[in-house]
């Protein structure tokens, strides 16, 4: 059996703990909840769960091996990734309109999508996690190796777009709240943008080990 009921209960209990854990993607998802609607939340999910798989595709065929390994490759990577997540919290500190209710502060959906997903593609982070987490639950007796990494990296990707859609959904809830208090929304903005800014200077922080 390539996936036993109790290595999946035990992938399932992991991957929902990781999920939830507060990191830039969920805050991303709950932030377009709370300015946006639903609509938002759910595209900017589906664009972090995207980003899970791409990452699980490249461990796959092996290139997060091969730019862990070069330290040009890695640091590239590194650089990118840190500079999007450092620019998406300048962004939310200085125009404060991550979470804004005004009708012109709205983004286009498309790019709602296109910052869920680089947010996490370009972050170097979720793919060396992704490479070491998925492995411990992936055993060649039990078939073909690539084949269980991309089941379970859609697992992963599908529970990722779900949850972080839930969550902003349930942040919709708040909004009529948070229109009525400006000083609220923006030290969520402030807590934000302090929250992309630390996850890009813990991106380069990482260093490249082989």
């Amino acid at each position: 059996m390539m996936f036993p009921t109790e290595i999946l209960a035990a992938y399932l209990a992991a991957v929902i703990i990781v999920v939830f854990a507060p990191g830039p993607d969920n805050i991303l998802a709950i932030s377009r909840g709370l300015s946006q609607g639903r609509l938002a939340a759910v595209l900017s999910s589906i664009g972090a769960g995207l980003g899970i798989m791409v990452h699980t595709v490249a461990a796959t065929l092996g290139l997060t091996l091969i730019v862990q390994a070069s330290p040009l490759a890695f640091w590239v990577v590194k650089i990118a990734g840190a500079a999007y997540l450092l620019y998406l919290g300048y962004k939310a500190l200085t125009s404060g309109n991550l979470i804004s209710f005004a009708p012109a502060a709205r983004q286009p959906l498309a790019k709602v999508f296109g910052v869920g997903l680089f947010s996490n593609v370009l972050n170097p982070k979720p793919g060396l996690f992704v490479l070491a987490f998925i492995p411990q639950f992936v055993d060649a007796a039990r078939g073909p190796v690539a084949t269980q990494m991309l089941v379970y990296g859609a697992i992963f990707a599908v529970l990722t777009a779900l949850i972080f859609s839930v969550l902003g959904s349930c942040a919709t809830q708040l909004s009529g709240w948070l229109a009525r208090r400006p000083r609220a929304t923006k030290w969520l903005n402030t807590g934000a943008g302090i929250t992309f800014i630390a996850s890009g200077i813990s991106v380069l922080a990482l260093g490249n080990r082989r």
